[in-house]
């Protein structure tokens, strides 16, 4: 591909810092070997999953690529008879999804290209240093001064970024660092402003930036310059590396932990935090601090990799605030990760999670009040302080520099606008991102509370007492219906037996049963009169059988011939014309 060549339209621009995870789902046994059915899941959402299938001997080929790392990975050890039992199947899928575990949490190896491509091959097949050599090779066509000496091959953590050592012909003892990058997924910039903004990448003079010696860049990626620095970065001082080495081999598994003295930690640090504060107050987005991203020249340190965030690279601790949603400006991701370094500095390695609960004895306590100002519980929740208000802490205020160099950097008006737009839209995803897995832990926090097995002993408590109560409501309501009914009918025969020799009353229209006495019944049916006057109504029933006497007297001393003559008109009969 030509290096001005477009890039193919509908090119996915991936995160690569957001973490994979792996789980084996099943496994099946073919003639002579097992084969792994493995799901793999980008990020929190379940739809952005894949199936991959491997055997042992994939995960044996990867253990021995990652021994450069000097690790003791947790692989399950080889066996040549009895390798197809069940029972000892069962128990490697145990160990390879513990080894599965190690590597995709552990925050250097999770990001490197060998993990990357073993669980997502389809995204990560391409062969990004073959790619970076025919750009570079299309540029020194109209470039003919510049020679690639060798490639400095994975001495970066990205996947998609190259480094070769260079000369220039004519002066062939001096040596320089190419770096080619693919664009990322925070490239909002215009081709046109992209370009622009490289180009004037070395024109940017500052005592703490390392300079950009040329620069240049096409639509879809970035090439740069710079003097090879033999000392390397302020992470391979900590380290005791040599820079040169692959990333994996030099700081994975360090040798010797030690931090820096104070002073070096007061100098260094005040003068990141100068640096920082020039590029917030130029509205230049940076947010990719990390130790390796410092070149120690003496006892100053210069700031590298402006480039980054105008290629729109994923930030090296990306991972570690998108789990804050207080962290979402570009400016409070810089302090976030001066917290890291700053921990690097002081303990000669970097935090084992974030936030940090308590902090290591450190040479100052002035050391730990900054500490705690950016990586502590309290601060990852409500907010990181602002640069200026770390260069007043008692750490860095007292922290003379004696330089004479004067800050020069250019922005024109109409690259600045576009400079804004850009990091606004850079922190809208990240705060996008913030808000989906706010959302997504809350959620797996309340299904593991519903799981848990204190709550379902719970719910089976409630679920009795529930029960019980239902229980006890419905016999209640089963006796009261009884009792009523039985009541009922109780009253209605108990008139007429109350004397076994009385007759049976008949029954005529004007008279009905009478109702139980437990609740206050309505008033009686009208009784016919004693004398030819007009009936008279009976008073009410007393209560509890009061006055009862009264109406058997009366119903017994009944005579037929009291009542009224009724006189009918009977259509009944047949008319016959």
């Amino acid at each position: 591909m030509a290096f001005m060549e477009k890039p193919p339209a509908g090119k996915v621009l991936l995160d690569d810092t957001v973490p994979l995870t792996a789980a084996i789902e099943a496994s099946q046994s073919l003639q002579s070997h097992t084969e792994y059915i493995i799901r793999v899941q980008r990020g929190i959402s379940v739809e952005n999953s894949w199936q991959i299938v491997r055997r042992y001997s994939d995960f044996d080929l990867l253990n021995n690529s990652l021994q450069i790392t000097g690790l003791s990975l947790p692989l399950p050890p080889k066996k040549l008879i009895g390798n197809m039992d069940r029972e000892f199947i069962a128990e490697r899928q145990k160990g390879l999804q513990n080894y599965l575990n190690v590597i995709t949490t552990n925050h250097i190896l999770s990001n490197c290209e060998l993990v990357k491509k073993f669980l997502d091959p389809n995204n990560y097949s391409a062969n990004y240093t073959e790619i970076a050599l025919q750009q570079v090779s299309m540029f020194f066509r109209s470039e003919p001064k510049w020679e690639v000496v060798e490639p400095l091959k994975d001495i970066g953590w990205r996947i998609r970024k190259k480094y070769f050592l260079m000369k220039i012909k004519n002066q062939p003892k001096e040596r320089l660092v190419l770096s080619w990058a693919d664009l990322g997924p925070d490239k909002y910039l215009s081709d046109k402003d992209f370009q622009c903004l490289i180009k004037l990448l070395p024109s940017c003079l500052h005592p703490y930036i390392f300079r950009v010696t040329f620069a240049t860049a096409n639509e879809s990626s970035a090439l740069l310059i710079r003097m090879f620095n033999e000392k390397g970065t302020l992470k391979d001082l900590i380290y005791k590396a040599k820079p040169k080495d692959p990333f994996l081999r030099k700081y994975c598994n360090p040798k010797k932990i030690q931090g820096l003295e104070l002073q070096q930690i007061k100098t260094y640090g005040r003068q990141i935090l100068e640096v920082l504060k020039f590029l917030h107050d130029k509205g230049f987005p940076y947010g990719h601090l990390h130790a390796s991203n410092v070149v120690l020249e003496g006892d100053t340190c210069r700031l590298l990799d402006l480039e980054n965030s105008l290629l729109g690279l994923p930030s090296f601790y990306r991972s570690y605030f998108s789990q804050f949603r207080k962290i979402n400006t570009l400016e409070s991701v810089d302090v976030f990760c001066f917290g890291h370094l700053l921990y690097e500095m002081t303990y000669g390695r970097p935090p084992d999670s974030v936030p940090v609960d308590s902090f290591p004895p450190a040479p100052s306590m002035a050391v730990v009040a900054v500490l705690e100002s950016t990586l502590s519980c309290e601060a990852c929740k409500n907010g990181m302080p602002t640069v200026s208000r770390l260069l007043q802490m008692p750490l860095f205020s007292d922290v003379l520099l004696t330089t004479s160099e004067k800050p020069q950097f250019k922005i024109p008006t109409k690259l600045k606008e576009a400079l804004r737009i850009a990091k606004e839209c850079i922190e809208k995803r990240l705060i996008e991102e913030q808000k989906q897995i706010h959302q997504h832990r809350r959620l797996t926090r309340a299904q593991s509370h519903h799981g848990s097995e204190e709550e379902r002993k719970k719910r089976k408590i409630l679920a009795r007492k529930k029960s019980k109560r239902s229980a006890v409501e419905n016999s209640e309501e089963h006796s009261a219906k009884y009792s009523n009914s039985n009541n009922s009918a109780g009253s209605g025969a108990s008139s007429p037996l109350t004397s076994p020799s009385s007759p049976t009353p008949p029954s005529t229209a004007g008279m009905s049963a009478l109702p139980p006495p437990p609740p206050p019944p309505p008033p009686a049916a009208p009784l016919p009169p004693a004398s030819a006057e007009a009936p008279t109504r009976l008073p009410p029933q007393a209560v509890n059988g009061v006055g009862r006497g009264a109406l058997l007297s009366s119903i017994q001393n009944f005579q037929k011939g009291t009542l009224r003559k009724a006189e009918t008109c009977d259509h009944s009969a047949p008319k016959i014309g």
